[in-house]
Formats: structure tokens, C-alpha cells, sequence
């Protein structure tokens, strides 16, 4: 049965169909089209359900965030289904899931990749968000390495000797770069590819926040999380409704003047960090 007879409806391409992008992209999805995109077949299979039997209209293609071919397919395919007006990026790798050399690719180099591939499909007057994390605050990077991380062309990110030597030698600051970087192409596009076709972009960072993924880093870290938990203001973990509601936020009308900006969503773990009340440990 066609619920919704609408044609030529504005297009919401999520890649990586976790739950903190997908808790998004129902704020926003009424009345558009949704394209999911992820590695796993079985989740776009789970997660086409789940939303068809809420009401909305979902498409989805199977995406590897590692293949820049992949990624530029998933951009062309969102286009063919209508204008892009929303792009969410929340493709990663968290750090006690797999290697230093896999995080940098896939939460560094795959992230700007996306950034630049969706930069040449996005609407005018659209808006992409990128979700990164705390952990783009948790060290103090070079103004040399900052200006690296951002301006560097994305196919030649790999190959910087900050890349290659420091941030592959530990998987935390690998990481803890990656998600900076995330903040740093962001400024950057948001000033000129994304700026070039009338569309803005941000990031959010968000804490620690309860989702099936993230039971893996409570698993491998559950002192430490919890040590962060009660030196923070909040006291508690966040949810991925919240991360929902700020993203909405930002992609929506009433953010229409904040582009290339960072919004951290940690409870005050950050803060508690910044003011010594928690020592991170990480060199």
C-alpha cells in the first residue's frame, strides 16, 4: 500500500544506520524520503522495517564507508531519489573495536571522504552533520597538526607523518585525532565546498551515550567510563533521543546561521577534564 502519495520529496541520506544517527533522522523524516545506508545488509533490512512500520517512506542501498567509490555511489543514488537536503554521517569505529590503522581510516580519512562526495550532491539551502565525540577534545593538538588535519587534500590524509607515525602508534590517540580531524574538515568545507553550493554542515560530539555498540567500550573500559560518569556535572550517561533532539536541531530551520561549528553533547565530561577534576591519562 503507498501510505504517502507526495512526489518529488526531499531526501535524508543517513550513512551508517546506528542508533544515534536513526534516532535523527525520525525527527526530521516525516514527509521525506529516507535513504539508509550501511555495511550490513541484515541492519538496512532490520532498520527498513522498522521505519516503514512507523510511517515513513525509506530506501536503502548497502554502502562501504571505506570505498570511496562506495560512498560516491551511495551520494549519486541519494540524488536520483530527489533533492539531498540532509546528510548524517555516523560511520566509525570505536577504539576497543578494532585497530589504530582501521580507526584513522575509517573515522578520519572516510569521514572527509563523505564530507567531499555529499558536498557535490547536497541541495541548495541544505544541511549536513557529521557525529564525531568528546574525544576531539581530549588533547591539545599543534596549531602545525590542526592546520594539517585540515587543510590537507582528503586523498593525501593517510600519508601524513602525523598520521602514519603518532596517531597509528596508539589506538586512543588515533581516535582521539580522527574525531578532532572531524571538527577540522568540517570548518573547512563548511567555508567552501559545502559554502559553494548553499549548504551548511556542523559536527556534534557527543559523551558517553548507552547504545548497543557501546557496550563494547563498557566492556573493554567500564572503570574508566564510570570514573568520567561521576567526575561529570550531569552525573549520568546520555541517550540517543537526546542526540536526536540536538541533531534535529542543527538541521533544521532554526539553526539556519550555524554552519562549520562543533556542538559537544557530554554531560560536562569535557569541562571536568579541562578543570583537572578528571585526569584522562592519555600521552
Amino acid at each position: 500500500m503507498n501510505f504517502n502519495l507526495n512526489e518529488n520529496l526531499p531526501v535524508i541520506a543517513l550513512l551508517g544506520a546506528g542508533s544515534m544517527g536513526t534516532a535523527i533522522v525520525k525527527r526530521i523524516g516525516a514527509n521525506k524520503r529516507i535513504l539508509l545506508g550501511d555495511i550490513s545488509e541484515q541492519k538496512l533490512v532490520d532498520m527498513k522495517k522498522e521505519f516503514e512500520y512507523s510511517g515513513y517512506i525509506v530506501e536503502t542501498k548497502q554502502v562501504n564507508a571505506l570505498d570511496r567509490n562506495s560512498v560516491k555511489e551511495f551520494a549519486e543514488y541519494a540524488a536520483s531519489l530527489g533533492e539531498v537536503k540532509y546528510f548524517i554521517d555516523t560511520a566509525g569505529a570505536s577504539p576497543n573495536q578494532t585497530s589504530p590503522e582501521k580507526i584513522v581510516a575509517l573515522d578520519l580519512v572516510a569521514t572527509a571522504v563523505a564530507i567531499d562526495e555529499f558536498a557535490k550532491v547536497i541541495a541548495k539551502g541544505g544541511a549536513g552533520l557529521v557525529v564525531s565525540s568528546q574525544t576531539g577534545y581530549m588533547m591539545d593538538f599543534t596549531p602545525e597538526i590542526e592546520n594539517l588535519l585540515r587543510n590537507t587534500p582528503t586523498e593525501q590524509l593517510a600519508d601524513l607523518d602525523f598520521v602514519k607515525k603518532d596517531a597509528v602508534s596508539n589506538r586512543a590517540i588515533a581516535y582521539i585525532a580522527s574525531k578532532r580531524a572531524n571538527h577540522l574538515r568540517v570548518q573547512i568545507a563548511a567555508a567552501t565546498s559545502w559554502a559553494d553550493a548553499g549548504a551548511r554542515i556542523n559536527t556534534i560530539s557527543p559523551g558517553i551515550i548507552v547504545t548497543p555498540l557501546a557496550y563494547d567500550e563498557f566492556a573493554a573500559a567500564g572503570d574508566r567510563y564510570q570514573k568520567m560518569i561521576e567526575a561529570s556535572a550531569a552525573k549520568r550517561v546520555g541517550t540517543a533521543d537526546e542526540i536526536g533532539e540536538a541533531g534535529a536541531f542543527l538541521l533544521g530551520e532554526h539553526a539556519s546561521f550555524i554552519t562549520g561549528t562543533d556542538l559537544l553533547i557530554d554531560g560536562g565530561v569535557i569541562a571536568s577534564i579541562k578543570c583537572g577534576k578528571y585526569q584522562l591519562g592519555v600521552h
